[in-house]
This record gives structure tokens, sequence and C-alpha cells, in this order.
């Protein structure tokens, strides 16, 4: 063949194929942008991660808030690893020191000083033997050290190496361990390294105070282990989730596994005396930064950007995988048969059984430091952890080679607005929520119009996957569409109740000015999921929908459940009440209606709302019927509208700020006792006088909004024509119309006493009636029954300053009350950037949703 026709292979010896498969995707993100995360550990209910910081922060697994933070090293956290059997935690440190804590009581239990203590320079590893009950320890100094707790003894360790706890001796720069270059190829280097310690905090004095300080004593050191620093450690088989290596009990040969910047892999058997060594694997490709294994294979990410893989029985190099050239293979993790190798590019990529490259993604816009397989909190699925110099923790949904072959099978919602990001699918509420927050559905902008009723049609879909007869119902004059939907419960011993949830699928406008993500991509960070629409009002619908879906699968759904979604209620739901009216039959009757459509008053505790104040929205237009003049030309003789405008506008109110409309203020409620000591409550809660809370929730205002010109709008221009927006907000027991009559009536009036040639136009454009609820109401007190059941306190009673127009209406057209529960924060940002909603409130919202349901469902609350 010639040459020029040759086929020249790729120098590396592992293919890399379409990716087919299942690929991962970004679940939640944690952490802070100033923080490197070196090491990563995780149990069944916490991830920890630690880093250049020299705290350990604790991340609620369930809810991926931070949890807790535990203090008391003085040096970057390099490593941690978890004893399971105990509950302990190991973190080791640039502070030559390793911390033992509970994790449990998330307490300090031992500081462990290592042989020589500062002179072992930074403990840059660290593994668990459960079988000998011993800690492996990877040193600067090239030692391999070792210390064994006892296992019949109540928890207390080798006694003569016990002294009491009292404090730990700073981490002092090294003259020879502290002097290495720094050179840019060698992050796992440069962000190990302690050049310069501060002084523990107070607070981290006070956890050191409450640990015992144990000793390893000479005897349990082996110097020169290698020629170079030990950077990892793995055990054979592993002990890390996500291995399907079967564990070894007893007396039975356990082997420890250690790579090193000598650029070799070691392999040592691990006995009650210490560690005895059996082979050196030579790795020829820089320095050894991380290792995993699986089965009779060990696998050694290089320096260089290889994997070199080994195998135990022949103790031969079997494969080389060139993962990225001249880039550090910084971290390995093993689920099942498949390996994820993390770079410093900010790349991952996941290999096969067969060595072929089946997925590849930008992980971190740095370099990634750290990985772990860890099980989902409620253990139904795996999580990739990954953590690196840009601060993040990412947490990826991972599928074992079994579930990623039958992945092709699952039919993805959000095909048609790729811009989603797709959550576990473990996860039906957050799962449903990405797709449904994908599709930009702003009802006041006509070029969304289609994705209004494309969000419609899906919601309708989803509902009907998740157990619901389902249905679209068309507005007049091609607005946009309803959603109707039951759930049909089973039947008990009392009449079904049936129940009305009442919410709207129209976000606003989310313009990407002040955005951290796209506002149409459900992005997690730090236990709050971001997104337009997350807390106004697709959030609290998904919550409500899988709440019913879950009791549906049960047989425990002993009410019927109606999802009556609206379209249009950013935009005043004028099309609303009209097509309720028409579809009242196919509704049906109605008990009781419920919504979530507001926040909570502060970040805690949480809260019911029992009121909304109603709103008339008014434009007051004052015209000359001439055109637009020169204020050179004409100014002094032309009656100029903007002069009356503003006069007109001064009768509204007068110096105290009270409305001057006659008789404005006639049928307001006056404040009751109760409500006297609920507002001095409110106001210890949120450092707020009552006050001020009292005149947003229970007393009217008036608003003017703005004021347009005709013409250019420039300094020199005497406009022809002024248009202001005037609202008032109302509140028990103002009736609506005589409210709307009596604003019309008095700038009337006051226009008329200007005599003015200028004409006055006033048109009413919006009106919402008030709304209050009953606490007296027996399904106002399940609901708070409900409420305090899931979150252990008794949540505040609030009213809202806002309006929702269909409140009051569905509750004439049905003869019911309406009950309101709040599921997002008083910072949840709705209607701004980064719109957001707390993953807890919302999980723990859909607990309190399915108390509720199964509290009616068992008393006989249904109308005769």
């Amino acid at each position: 063949m010639p040459a020029a026709q040759q086929i020249i292979p790729h120098p590396s010896v592992s293919r890399r194929l379409p990716s087919i498969a299942h690929q991962p995707s970004l679940l939640h993100s944690l952490g802070d942008e100033n923080k490197s995360v070196l090491s990563l550990m995780a149990d069944a209910h916490h991830i920890y991660t630690g880093g250049q910081c020299q705290d350990i922060s604790v991340w609620d697994k369930h809810t991926f808030a931070l949890k807790a933070t535990l203090r008391g090293h003085t040096g970057s956290i390099l490593a941690l690893e978890y004893a399971e059997e105990k509950k302990w935690l190991f973190s080791s440190s640039g502070d030559s020191t390793v911390r033992i804590w509970s994790t449990v009581t998330l307490e300090p239990i031992y500081v462990l000083n290592p042989y020589l203590e500062t002179g072992a320079g930074d403990l840059f590893s660290l593994t668990w033997n459960s079988n000998l009950q011993a800690i492996y320890i990877g040193c600067q100094n090239t030692s391999l050290q070792w210390f064994s707790f006892c296992k019949h003894h109540q928890g207390q360790c080798q006694q003569e190496h016990v002294t009491s706890g009292t404090s730990t001796p700073t981490r002092r720069a090294h003259k020879f361990f502290d002097s290495y270059p720094q050179y840019q190829h060698r992050p796992a280097d440069l962000f190990a390294n302690n050049f310069s310690i501060s002084p523990p905090s107070s607070e981290s004095n006070l956890s050191v105070q409450s640990a015992s300080t144990l000793n390893i004593p000479a005897s349990n050191v082996i110097d020169s282990a290698h020629f170079g620093y030990i950077y990892c450690m793995v055990l054979i088989p592993p002990n890390r989730e996500g291995s399907d290596d079967p564990q070894l009990h007893g007396d039975k040969d356990i082997q420890l596994v250690t790579g090193s910047g000598d650029e070799t892999v070691k392999l040592w058997s691990c006995a009650a005396s210490g560690p005895t060594s059996l082979h050196t694997f030579e790795c020829c490709h820089g320095a050894v930064l991380s290792l995993a294994a699986r089965g009779e294979s060990i696998y050694a990410g290089c320096q260089d950007g290889y994997v070199k893989v080994f195998d135990l029985e022949t103790r031969t190099l079997v494969r080389t995988i060139i993962v990225q050239e001249n880039t550090d293979v910084l971290s390995l993790s093993i689920m099942s048969s498949d390996l994820y190798t993390c770079s410093a590019n900010g790349q991952i990529q996941r290999w096969s059984p067969s060595f072929d490259c089946t997925a590849s993604w930008r992980a971190h816009d740095g370099i990634v430091l750290s990985s772990i397989i860890t099980r989902s909190a409620d253990s139904k699925s795996f999580f990739l952890v990954s953590g690196a110099n840009d601060g993040f923790i990412n947490v990826w949904d991972v599928l074992s080679p079994l579930q990623k072959d039958n992945s092709s099978s699952l039919q993805d919602p959000s095909a048609s607005y790729p811009g989603g990001r797709i959550v576990h699918e473990s996860d039906t509420m957050t799962f449903a929520l990405s797709t449904f927050v994908s599709i930009p559905s702003v009802s006041s902008d006509p070029a969304h119009h289609e994705d209004c009723r494309q969000a419609a049609i899906w919601l309708k879909k989803c509902l009907h996957q998740l157990g619901a007869e389902s249905a679209v119902l068309p507005t007049q004059d091609g607005g946009n569409p309803l959603v109707l939907a039951t759930f049909q419960g089973t039947q008990g011993k009392h009449t079904k109740p049936r129940i009305l949830f009442y919410g709207h699928y129209d976000v606003i406008s989310a313009p990407r000015d002040g955005w951290n993500s796209d506002p149409f991509a459900l992005t997690g960070r730090n236990g709050y999921l971001y997104g337009r629409g997350v807390t106004d009002n697709k959030g609290p619908i998904m919550a409500v929908a899988c709440a019913a879906a879950e009791l549906l699968g049960k047989r425990a759904l002993g009410v019927d459940l109606v999802f009556l979604i609206e379209g249009e209620e950013e935009t005043g739901s004028a099309r609303f009440m009209e097509t309720v009216t028409k579809h009242k039959e196919l509704i049906g009757n109605v008990d009781a209606i419920l919504l979530s459509n507001s926040t909570w008053i502060t970040e805690y505790p949480p809260c019911i709302t029992y009121g909304l104040r109603g709103v008339v929205h008014s434009t007051v237009e004052i015209s000359s019927g001439a055109p637009d003049l020169h204020s050179g030309v004409e100014g002094g003789a032309a009656l100029e509208p903007m002069l009356d405008m503003i006069r007109l506008l001064s009768t509204l109110t007068d110096s105290q700020r009270r409305v001057s409309i006659p008789h404005f203020y006639d049928s307001v409620r006056s404040l009751t006792e109760d409500e006297k000591q609920l507002y001095n409550l409110l106001s210890q809660i949120t450092q707020r006088p009552g006050a001020i809370l009292s005149s947003r929730w229970r007393e009217p205002s008036l608003t003017v909004h703005n004021i347009e010109v005709s013409g250019p709008g420039n300094s020199t221009v005497i406009p022809g024509k002024v248009t202001a927006k005037v609202s008032l907000r109302i509140v028990p027991d103002q009736d609506l119309d005589t409210i709307a009559n009596g604003l019309v009536g008095h700038m009337n009036s006051s226009f008329n006493e200007l005599q003015s040639p200028n004409k006055l136009k006033i048109t009413i454009d919006h009106k919402a009636d008030w709304w209050l609820g009953n606490l007296n109401d027996p399904w106002f007190k399940a609901l708070e029954t409900a409420v305090h059941d899931e979150w252990g306190v008794q949540p505040l009673r609030i009213r809202e300053g806002g309006s929702i127009p269909s409140i009051p209406c569905l509750e004439k057209v049905f003869g019911c009350h309406a009950l309101h529960l709040p599921l997002g924060q008083s910072t949840d940002q709705a209607h701004l950037p980064n719109e957001r909603i707390s993953l807890s409130n919302l999980r723990r919202g859909k607990s309190v949703v399915e108390r509720f349901l199964t509290t009616v469902a068992n008393t006989n609350m249904a109308a005769p």
C-alpha cells in the first residue's frame, strides 16, 4: 500500500465512541467560587468537602443545603476518608494532623499526630481498613504511616499513645518540603502546599479542646515508602461506594495500593503488624496523582494525562489510556465497571470496561481536583460528585452500565426544549420541573404565545402521566388555554371531598442581565433551584401534583383533586373567569380551593397566608387637543396638560399621605386585639415595626406608577397629551366597584375645579377583589396542622399586600373557602433575576400537601 494511503492509528489504545449512552447531567452545584475543593467524601446523609479554607463543609445530601462547618485544622484539607461502621470522618491537612469527627454529632473526637509531627509535611492521602480498624496516611516526607484502633475496648484507642486533648501544633514551614518549585503543570502540589498558616479561630479552638490527642508511634512508620510524595491510596477490594467488588471480612488479606510523585505505584499486603511491600509498578509518565481499583485491575492517573492499567494477577501493564496529553489526571472514580477520569482541564470522561470513551463533558471552569461516587439520599440512584479550583462541587447523575443499556427506552420530555437541564429521573418532581421551567411561557410577550400553548400541552401530558385525567380548555380570542386535570381518589367511608387546586403556568419575562445562569434551564446551587417560574408558580404546581401522584400510587388518595391552571395570571387573568364559568359543569362541585402562589415573610419559620389586598388599576389622560408645542415659543401662553396632571394627582392624597377620596376609609376594619398580638410577634421575627407590616397587608393605599408624555419627551417640548397610571390597593370590607367609582368621581370633581380647557379621560383597566381566609374553618385548621406536623413548629399566619384576582372570584363561583399555602421564602426573587426556590421547601411542601389531603380524606369534610 502506498504510504499516502496508509491509515495512521491514533496513539491512544482506547477508542472514543459516539456518546449514545446516558450522558451524566448536572443535578446540583454546591460551594463558593473563592474556595478550591481539594477533597470529597460522603456518607448516607452528607457530602463532606475540604479545601484551602481550612474548614470542612457538610452538605445535606437530601436538600443540598449547607448543614454545618467543621473547624479545627489550620491548613488546607487535603484528604477525607469515612469509616462507615464507626460513623467517623477522617480529615488530613497541610497542618500535619489527621482529625477524626463523628458523622452523627458532627463534633471532633480525636486529633491524630503523625510520627515526627510537622516533620511529616503535608498529609496528602488517607484510606481506612475496616477489617484491621486502621487508618493509613500518605505523607509529604515520603513515609507511609498508620494507626490502629482497638475493636473491643468501647472505642478507646491504643492507650499508650493517647494524651488529653488540648491544642494542636501549628504547621510550620519545612525547610525542605516547602521549598520545591511551583510548576504550573503540577496543580496537585500547587493546591496542597501551605506556605503560611494563620492561627485557628476561637471557634476552632473550641472544637480542638473537646478532642483527645493521639500519636502515631515510630513502629507504625515506613520511611521512604516511595521516593516522592504519596499523593493517593486505594484498598483492594475497594471500600468506596459504586464498587461492585465483593468485600473481604475477617482475617482475609486486604491489599493497599499507593501512588507517588516518584512515578510508581506500590502494592502492599495489609496485616495487623503493618503493610508489607509486594510489588512496584513503574508508570514512567510523570507523578501518579490518582488511583482506582476494580477486580484484578489498578488504574493509575498520571501527571502527563495517561491512565495506566495494571493487572494484579500477572503484575503487568495491560493498557494505557491517553485521557488528554500533558494534562494531569487528578482524580479517578469507579461506578461498577465504568471508570471516570477527572482532569486539570476541567473535563470528566467515562471509560467502559473495554477502555472506550463513552462520555466526555466540561465539568468545571477550572482544574478538577477531586471526585467520589456516592448513593443518593434515598439510595435509589448514584451521583458522581466532583470538586475543582473554581470553588464548586458539582453533583452529576450517573447510571450503572446495566442501567445505561436500558436508558434508550426512556422518553426525554425536554426534547423540544434542549435548553432545559435534566436532573435525575428518580426524582420525579425536579425532573418534571426542569422541563416545565425550560419552556419560556412568558404571557406578556406575543413572541412567546406559542410557548405558552406548548407549556399548557406539556403540563396536560405531565399530569396525565402522573395519573390524572387531563384536558386543555381554550379561551376566547385565542388567549392562553387553561389546563384542567383531575386526580380521582378512592372512595372511603365518607363522601369524597373535592378540592380545586389553582395555579398558573405563565411567567414574566427574564432578561439575561443579572442572572447567574440560564433563566430557562433549571439549575441547582447550594440547596436552591434557580430558574424563571420555579417559585412563581411552576415549582408549587409540581409539588402538589407529585403529592397527589404519590398518594394515588399508594392507593391512599381519598379526595378528588382538580387542577385548574391558567396561562394569563401575570397579565391580569382577563379570560380566566369567563372560561371557568363556561366549563363549570365539567369542573364539578368543589368543597375547598387550594393555591400556593406567594412566599413566607422570612426564611423561617413556615407560614400560611390568609389574606390578600384587592386592586384597582386606572389610566388618567389629560390632553389639549393640540399638537406638541415648543416651550420657547408657546411657554406661558399654552395651558399645559402636564401642569393640570400635577395638580390633579396632588389631590389624591393629603399631607399625611392618606387617600383623599371621600368615604375611602369608611369600610376599613379596625385592628383587633388578636391582630395586634400577631403583628407584635411578626415584628420580633422580622425585626421590622408591626405598623409597617399592617400598612402593607391590611390598610388600603394609592400609588402613582408613572407619567408618560406625547412627543419626543425632551426638555423644550410642551406635550399635548399626558398619561398617568394610578392604582388603589383595597382591603376588607371595601367594595370594589364603590372604590373604583369613587376614584373616577373624585378626579372628575377635582379636575372641574381647575376650570381647565383641557380634556380629562379616566379608564378603569383592571379590578381584583380582596380576599380574606376563614381562620376558624376546619379546612384551614387541617392545613395548619399539616404544616405543623411536617416542620415541627407552629406556622405564622400572614397576609400579602399583592392581589391574586382569581381567588375571590373562584370562591364566589363555587361557594367555598380558599386556602393559601406558600412554599417560597422571602428571598426567592420572584419576578426578579435569579428567581429560586429552596429544594427543601419544595420537598417538604409536597409532604405538607400529602398530610393535608390525607387528613381531609379521613374527616367528613365534604359538602353534604
